[in-house]
């Protein structure tokens, strides 16, 4: 493709996307295709001779778009938000445009000065002390696998230098919630730790972990011989956006020398609200955090920013320095291929870049603060409404909630709640997200798309009755 080549199609590029997302609401929010049917429709094997971008734009139309479900549609109230502001994608096709590729700071000075920034507003942003140094990884499973790996490389004094924890004489334990994220015990199989040693801890009936059971998984796995290593608390977890008490977590991990993770993926961004901060209380005394600006914050996927208070101890575990890669320059700069997994990094600062520019921390601040204010709104209606019931706190956007009607057993209301919210999401009026929240199925409302307003959970709510209602009837027939 030419230069001008590209800027035609790129206009029609742009043109489509803009058009997508004027028009998004029109859409059936979660694709009805069959397995296999977009495939089917593709050609099998790769063509010889080239085609023209044209026919690959009209394939994009009429072949993959009606395999999308629509993330950024008003009516998105799945998992969580994966929000992608316009001056976002834009910065993401600067980053392709511009091709650059970071290997270290010599590569593209551009890149790693801009990353160093970004990392450091964001820092502020969220109210973290200077004491924080940040890197973007591509997603919170990324960052969690490398700060488990940093717990074990402390509390080991560098095991990877010699026989790694196969010549531990003790095995290391990790203490996770049973509300933790897959992607957490998953880190910790990865980084070596095995299964038996991550230890699942209880919460309380708000779903937050339980501090005196951790206590005690501790003290039990002193006593059996084990080494106690690494504690990952996590501030909004994924099924109701619990909160972990940090700072009694903190001072655990602070009398048994425990590596402290928090896991704000979610609900880091909700820390640019000065009247959230107290969700983390105590966050100072973590070893490091994770969160995620590519949820509700509005950066274009992926972006994760990790945060650690000793970059010298990651970069100690995570380095690498082939001959073919120094330079001059490296005692006086950040070479980020040392403070992760890849050596290769794309410009990923630029899309949150021209995010926190073109909308400004205020404007920021301002729709997170809306979509708290829909969340606390649609609560309180299903809360009034018997046998409606919401099961769990509700301390940013997202609502877990269930439709109780009376003469069900367990098993019963499990089974009639995934039917009625199967039936709105098969409705393509809006998309939820049943989870197990303790033993019982909830349906998640999770709040937070770009164009979400009002009158969008006026109309999920009306269509969470209708679905309840022909699910109740259809479970009396039985």
């Amino acid at each position: 493709m030419t230069p001008e080549e590209f800027r035609q199609y790129g206009y029609r590029v742009i043109d489509f996307i803009a058009d997508y997302r004027a028009q998004i609401a029109q859409y059936p929010v979660r694709a009805a295709t069959a397995p296999g049917a977009i495939r089917a429709q593709l050609a099998a094997q790769p063509p010889f001779q080239p085609e023209s971008f044209a026919s690959i734009l009209d394939d994009i139309v009429m072949k993959l778009l009606p395999g999308c479900t629509h993330w950024q549609h008003p009516m998105f109230f799945g998992y969580f938000p994966s929000n992608a502001e316009l001056a976002s994608v834009l910065g993401d096709f600067l980053s392709s445009g511009l091709a650059q590729l970071g290997l270290n700071w010599q590569a593209s000075p551009a890149l790693t000065e801009v990353e160093e920034l970004v990392c450091d507003w964001m820092r502020q942003m969220v109210g973290l002390s200077p004491a924080w140094r940040g890197v973007i990884q591509d997603t919170a499973s990324t960052a969690t696998f490398i700060a488990l790996a940093c717990a074990r490389e402390r509390v080991t004094d560098f095991s990877l230098a010699r026989g790694g924890l196969q010549a531990e004489a003790q095995p290391l334990t990790v203490y996770v919630s049973t509300q933790s994220h897959s992607s957490v015990e998953k880190a910790a199989l990865l980084a070596g730790f095995g299964r038996q040693n991550v230890r699942m801890i209880a919460v309380d009936e708000a779903f937050a972990m339980r501090t005196e059971a951790l206590e005690d998984a501790i003290t039990e796995d002193l006593a059996a011989g084990k080494r106690p290593c690494a504690v990952v608390a996590t501030t909004g977890t994924t099924a109701s956006t619990a909160l972990d008490p940090i700072r009694d977590i903190a001072a655990l991990a602070q009398r048994y020398r425990l590596f402290l993770h928090v896991d704000a993926a979610m609900a880091g961004s909700a820390m640019i609200l000065p009247e959230c901060r107290r969700m983390w209380d105590g966050i100072e005394a973590a070893d490091s955090l994770v969160l995620n600006p590519h949820k509700w914050l509005g950066a274009n996927f992926d972006c994760s920013l990790f945060y650690v208070r000793d970059p010298q101890h990651l970069i100690r575990v995570m380095s690498t320095s082939p001959s073919y890669l120094r330079t001059a320059a490296d005692e006086r700069t950040t070479n980020y291929r040392d403070w992760g997994i890849a050596l290769g990094r794309r410009f990923r600062a630029l899309k949150l870049w021209c995010l926190i520019r073109a909308e400004g921390v205020e404007r920021l601040q301002a729709r997170l603060r809306r979509d708290i204010a829909h969340a606390k709104w649609l609560a309180e209606q299903i809360a009034a409404t018997p046998p409606w019931q919401v099961v769990a706190p509700v301390p940013l956007q997202t609502i877990c909630v269930v439709h109780q009607p009376p003469g069900l057993n367990s098993q019963q209301l499990d089974a009639h709640t995934r039917d009625w919210v199967e039936r709105v999401n098969a409705s393509g009026v809006a998309l939820l997200t049943p989870t197990l929240l303790g033993h019982r199925w909830v349906a998640r409302i999770s709040i937070g798309a770009l164009a979400t307003e009002r009158n969008h959970l006026e109309q999920l709510w009306a269509a969470m009755q209708q679905a309840a209602r022909i699910s109740e009837k259809a479970h009396q027939s039985w």
